[in-house]
């Protein structure tokens, strides 16, 4: 018995490892895009609007795979879809580097985009059931924490490289890099017997479970209204991501320094995961949630007017702010879903977060054709601080699940 007790832990830490390690990875694809948005504006002769498809292509294809990744989850298990997810991931960016123009871009980053999609239901998924009765909370807090670090490191890297190397050189490189991880996270895996096809629970459904889906939603209000919070804080961050470089380009920064800018936001958004996280668990998620949502949209205001190396200096606290949100709310989601439906919730769940990131960039885009990227982010800070009064009305749902 003592030594079972001592394993299990190991194993728990060991199950949370790969899943960072897949985080990191898959967090790093989504955010090298961001990065050459520009050099593909100025060599392929784009407008904002077609920017912003671009970008939706990809994060628009990580919407259509996510509920079908976690709803095939229950039958053939999270392992073998997140390998075959990532692989198709490292293919996608491969293809990217063949691209001859807007149309071979946005393909490429669809099969990318489908194959990204399978991450976070999936290995979130691996990593809550892992920690089903531990301190869940602040493994997913560390799980998040591992994608952020992805966000930091693989722009700021490829920013240096592209000095001396031809952006389709790079995602060839990075997507090679993927398909090679794969078979890491299978290996890694299958040894830690982490996420494999589950078995068929022998109980019956949770409690206050609505079984009426299948969903296994516990409090449908709450899981509803963290939805649209969720998809909110999803939008405005993806038009705030999508626009910065060029808002930085109109300051008057280099490509180098808008690898340092997403750097400096994605390293502050790595804080906020792991800040928040703690905040939460004294203050409590609902004024989390609000104080994060309020300094959102306060710091993305703040921007728009400041010169470029005021922006510099204000950009991490902006990102703490940014990704902060998002931790508490996806920890959260394991409290409105019966534990043997957590794959198709988390499924659900992102499929409408994600969806969400995926329109903004394609209205904000054309809302910068019209009005400028100043005035589309002034629009993007104050649709942040609608937030705020949806996070207040949690109080009772949180309570109920509880």
């Amino acid at each position: 018995m003592a030594e079972a007790a001592t394993v299990e832990p190991v194993r728990r830490r060991r199950i949370l490892g790969v899943g960072c390690g897949t985080h990191f990875l898959h967090d790093g694809f989504t955010d090298l895009v961001t990065l050459l948005l520009p050099l593909w504006q100025a060599e392929f002769g784009l407008s904002l609007s077609q920017v912003g498809a671009i970008t939706s292509s990809y994060s628009g294809a990580m919407t259509v795979s996510q509920l079908p990744a976690g709803l095939a989850a229950e039958r053939w298990g999270e392992r073998r879809l997140l390998v075959l997810g990532t692989v198709l991931t490292g293919l996608g960016f491969m293809v990217l580097g063949l691209a001859g123009g807007a149309l071979g871009l946005a393909l490429a980053l669809v099969v990318a985009g489908i194959g990204s999609g399978t991450q976070h239901p999936l290995n979130s998924t691996i990593v809550a059931r892992a920690y089903e009765d531990g301190p869940r909370r602040a493994a997913l807090g560390i799980y998040n924490f591992a994608g952020d670090l992805g966000k930091v490191a693989v722009p700021a890297l490829a920013a240096l490289a592209v000095a001396s190397l031809d952006w389709r050189l790079i995602t060839t490189g990075y997507g090679a890099v993927g398909i090679a991880a794969a078979v890491v996270i299978l290996i890694g895996f299958r040894v830690l017997r982490a996420g494999g096809r589950m078995a068929a629970p022998d109980a019956p459904p949770t409690a206050g479970t609505d079984c009426r889906l299948g969903w296994g939603i516990r409090q449908r209000r709450g899981f509803a209204l963290l939805s649209a919070i969720s998809m909110i804080d999803g939008a405005s961050r993806a038009g705030f991501m999508t626009f910065l470089p060029f808002l930085l380009i109109g300051k008057g920064a280099a490509i180098e320094t808008v690898g340092l800018a997403l750097a400096l936001t994605f390293a502050g958004g790595a804080a906020g995961k792991l800040i928040c996280g703690l905040i939460a668990e004294r203050l409590g998620i609902v004024r989390t949630a609000v104080l994060s949502e309020l300094a959102t949209g306060a710091g993305i205001l703040l921007v728009l007017p400041l010169p470029l190396e005021g922006v510099l200096v204000l950009l991490p606290a902006v990102g703490l702010a940014l990704n902060g949100t998002s931790s508490v709310l996806y920890a959260t989601v394991a409290e409105f879903v019966a534990p043997e439906r957590h794959s198709r919730g988390y499924g659900l769940f992102l499929t409408m977060t994600i969806g969400a990131w995926a329109v903004a960039p394609t209205v904000f885009g054309v809302l910068s054709d019209l009005n400028g990227v100043p005035a589309t982010l002034a629009v993007v800070g104050l649709f942040a601080l609608t937030t705020v009064p949806l996070a207040a009305m949690l109080t009772r749902p949180l309570a109920l699940a509880g």
